[in-house]
């Protein structure tokens, strides 16, 4: 079995490797292509990167450095081929190229040579060691390429978050060496004194904490800033253990969105030292209304949305405007989560006319979708085109087709309560909803209200319940 297994990591190597050719000769076809049909010059080859990543049912982004480690071993034909042969595999022969990114093709090539991995050079490398020795090799054939390199990464500083388990995230700032030499000194000294002062959080504990709060101004972290926390009224009120959305996230438990609601998300952690934290307004210990919030406690806003039992489909709204209002905009980012492109799963930053505004696609539900950047600018390209999948009983759907003709289908997901997830919870057989008839009525969903846009939690909560004996609601946090 340990003999098939290492055969099996010599296939994918050989695979990338083949997969890394045809994608090189696909881009110079569809440049050729674009060329011809008077693409402006610097618009040719737009689009390349995102087939490919579709193919291959990656992100945009991971489709473009796939395309563009495949352009580079073309010019190292020692790394290429022992990708092949499987000396190397996809990852580490990633590696060899970013190293050698900033280097002319030539120079390049003179590193391949040097390091001639096909001949079992890199036999028994980890990716430390590889990275070590392609840098050093490509340091002492152009020193100046590597010294320009380092001076331009400043420019490359960036904060992002990324979803770990057990509903924490890793929030990770990329900066100057001395930047963040002295960013993490002052928050170890600040722990060490606090330690010595008799502070129960471990280290590790005080620096997170400190951190957050340096950043929001709030011991807890949340401050008037839209969280977007989806949820249906049954989580919110009854204790229920439908899981919970949280925008830029996703699914958490239904027990931690409800005290995340009521500022109580550290109330399980290691002592702190410090007093705890108030109550949200509007909601009491037990999830019941609160008639008279404490004033230094969070307030909570509302929103009711609306969706079709079966599916989850949130009920359409309508605009004969260009942009799309801020309500529309709220209700197509709360329907699609993230980038509506197969296999894309980047934050939404355009929202996009499915058929576009200027060939009379109007300004709805059905017509929007959100999209990254990337995808929207590719989507605009000669070839690209998109339309609305409508079926009764069935979630937003959209059909892209590359200019290949290839086509690819994306479905907005589901909502927490919807009725297949809770055809799921309960393990009953879900089947396709693809059935002919006319959509069931909707019941009522809840999500959070604006800062001035509406009444507060308490009273638009006591308005909603009272009229819907049993809803169907879904709720998303506001903490202004």
């Amino acid at each position: 079995m340990i003999d098939q297994m290492r055969e099996l990591e010599d296939v994918k190597s050989a695979a990338a490797a083949k997969q890394a050719r045809i994608a090189v000769a696909f881009d110079l076809a569809a440049r050729r292509e674009q060329t011809a049909a008077g693409v402006p010059a610097d618009e040719v080859g737009v689009g390349v990167g995102a087939e490919v990543a579709l193919a291959r049912r990656e992100s945009p982004s991971r489709g473009a450095r796939l395309l563009g480690l495949g352009k580079a071993l073309v010019e190292m034909p020692h790394t290429f081929a022992a990708l092949e042969s499987g000396q190397l595999n996809e990852w580490r022969a990633t590696l060899v190229v970013k190293e050698t990114a900033c280097l002319s093709v030539e120079d390049r090539a003179a590193v391949d040579e040097e390091l001639a991995v096909d001949t079992g050079s890199f036999a028994g490398y980890g990716d430390r060691a590889v990275v070590a020795a392609v840098r050093a090799a490509a340091y002492r054939r152009d020193p100046q390429s590597v010294a320009r390199r380092a001076s331009h990464a400043v420019n490359e500083r960036t904060v992002t978050l990324r979803p770990a388990p057990d509903t924490m995230t890793r929030l990770t700032a990329l900066l100057p060496v001395a930047q963040g030499v002295a960013a993490y000194a002052a928050l170890a000294r600040l722990a060490d004194t606090l330690k010595s002062s008799g502070d129960e959080r471990s280290k590790g504990n005080i620096m997170a904490d400190q951190l957050v709060e340096s950043v929001t101004g709030t011991p807890g972290g949340i401050s008037g800033v839209e969280i977007q926390l989806v949820m249906t009224d049954r989580t919110l009120f009854q204790g229920d253990s439908e899981p919970a959305r949280l925008a830029g996230y996703g699914i958490i438990p239904g027990e931690l969105a409800r005290k995340a609601i009521r500022g109580e998300l550290l109330a399980d952690a290691e002592p702190t030292g410090g007093e705890a934290t108030g109550q949200a307004a509007g909601l009491g210990p037990d999830g019941s209304l609160n008639a008279e919030p404490e004033s230094s406690a969070l307030k909570v806003w509302l929103r009711r949305l609306y969706t079709t039992p079966t599916s989850g489909e949130l009920v359409a709204m309508d605009s004969k405007a260009r942009l799309f209002p801020p309500g529309l905009r709220r209700f197509i980012q709360v329907r699609d989560d993230t980038c509506r492109t197969p296999y894309c799963d980047a934050p939404i930053r355009h929202l996009d006319h499915i058929i576009p505004w200027h060939n009379d696609g109007p300004t709805t539900s059905t017509n929007g979708q959100g999209l990254c950047e990337t995808c929207n600018h590719t989507k605009e390209t000669p070839g690209w085109a998109a339309k609305t999948i409508t079926r009764p009983g069935q979630r937003h759907s959209v059909e892209t087709r590359t200019p290949t003709g290839h086509t690819y289908r994306s479905t907005a997901p589901l909502l927490p309560g919807s009725a297949l997830a809770m055809a799921v919870k309960a393990s009953v057989p879900v089947k396709p909803i693809v059935r002919e008839e006319p959509l069931p009525s909707v019941k009522p969903l809840v999500q959070v209200k604006p800062p001035g846009s509406a009444k507060p939690s308490a009273q638009l909560l006591e308005r909603g319940m009272n009229r819907h004996s049993t809803p169907e609601k879904r709720v998303a946090a506001h903490s202004p």
